[in-house]
């Protein structure tokens, strides 16, 4: 997305309230031709978030958390983005000079620094098959 129909965005909360609410669009065009689509996109405050699941019928909006302390989140960077960061030298950065806003009520959370990856996906999956979204395997 930032590199397309984003590509005119910054990292503004102006910009990134825009970001999201593109997404949401797109997004919302998908669930109505009745695709299931999965988007993970750093969206660090609640009103965007608010705002897309406003756009959807009750129940297409699943918000999954994935939860994972800052500390651990620096661990394991590989493009060492939050080294240049904490250096200044990335502004606004989530979690490190712009705020997160962590979801009050998720459907879901995913806690990756307690889960692998096998079992947050596993989580997400018996989520999707439990409340009827994804056949039961």
């Amino acid at each position: 997305m930032r590199h397309g129909l984003n590509k005119d965005l910054g990292f503004s909360p102006k910009d990134r309230n825009e970001n999201i609410r593109r997404i949401g669009e797109v997004a919302k065009l998908f669930t109505e031709a009745g695709v299931i689509n999965v988007t993970a996109f750093i969206s660090p405050y609640r009103a965007d978030r608010d705002s897309v699941r406003a756009l959807l019928p009750e129940g297409d909006f699943i918000e999954a958390f994935v939860d994972c302390p800052v500390e651990v989140c620096e661990r394991r960077d590989p493009k060492g983005l939050y080294k240049k960061a904490r250096a200044g030298e990335i502004p606004e950065f989530t979690g490190i000079s712009a705020p997160y806003e962590a979801p009050l009520t998720p459907e879901l959370t995913v806690h990756t620094d307690k889960q692998s990856e096998e079992e947050s996906l596993a989580h997400i999956l018996q989520y999707l098959e439990k409340n009827g979204y994804i056949p039961r395997v």
